[in-house]
């Protein structure tokens, strides 16, 4: 078991959420699936469980992904949400998480890995590697006050998976900083994911926008939507929303069943 920073993170994120409650698992199911049967079953408090081994973890669209104990960090964060607009938030948690890992983005032209954002929930290195991924799920809370929580849940390779049956090559950790282990990681960017959903609970995505600009991966390239309608990415709209020049003109992605695979640069 990896030596987790437990303590220092309360200390940290209590004045943010009064009452956290931080499990450590050496292996489970999956940390989203935990939380959201707590939440079905009563209310839930702000509760963070880091996962060693996850046997069922999942991911976007219903897809499966196992990490082994030590292969990822595995973290889940549920808690009690109510945003005015949930419109964009998968894309300011990357924005929050990316800016932890690397708070100053290398140089164009450096040798230095950089780390982006492949709309709508992965962080990705510029070279076209993806590093982490991020699964955002919300569920109405058992009791006799209907109200909703969210979960949110990120896996952060720290070493390089077998690349069979993978849909995009991977990056890990040590790519971004050959110093940085899982718990350090973890420490960068669990206050950054509390400070990002409390900040989008009180102003939506637009204040997140050019700072999700900044790291955008589609930005300017060719994509291929899951229609097979194919274009150029023109950024996103202070919604959230990926904006694709295509043959019928700038179209509005915004279903998070529509998938968006890069093609080859385009200027």
């Amino acid at each position: 078991m990896m030596a987790w920073p437990v303590q220092r993170l309360r200390e940290a994120l209590t004045p943010l959420l009064p009452g956290l409650a931080i499990e450590v698992w050496p292996t489970i199911d999956s940390s989203n699936t935990e939380l959201l049967r707590r939440a079905r079953r009563g209310p839930l408090a702000p509760t963070l469980i880091v996962a060693e081994e996850q046997t069922a973890g999942r991911g976007r669209l219903g897809r499966s992904w196992y990490s082994g104990a030590g292969d990822a960090l595995a973290v889940s964060l549920g808690l009690p949400y109510a945003p005015r607009d949930w419109s964009g938030l998968s894309l300011a948690v990357g924005v929050g998480l990316a800016e932890s890992l690397q708070p100053q983005r290398p140089a164009p032209g450096s040798s230095a890995a950089r780390v982006e954002l492949k709309w709508p929930n992965d962080l990705w290195l510029a070279d076209g590697r993806k590093l982490a991924g991020i699964l955002i799920e919300t569920a109405e809370m058992a009791g006799p006050l209907a109200s909703r929580c969210v979960v949110v849940g990120v896996g952060l390779n720290l070493r390089l998976p077998p690349p069979d049956g993978l849909r995009s090559p991977a990056a890990c950790l040590e790519d971004v900083d050959p110093r940085m282990d899982g718990p350090a990681a973890l420490e960068r960017m669990v206050p950054a994911l509390v400070r990002t959903l409390l900040g989008f609970a009180e102003s939506g995505f637009a204040p997140f926008q050019p700072r999700y600009a900044r790291r955008d991966y589609l930005e300017g390239r060719a994509v291929t939507l899951s229609t097979g309608e194919e274009g150029v990415a023109r950024g996103v709209d202070d919604d959230g929303a990926l904006r694709v020049q295509t043959a019928r003109g700038l179209q509005r992605i915004t279903s998070s069943e529509v998938s968006v695979r890069p093609a080859a640069a385009a200027h």
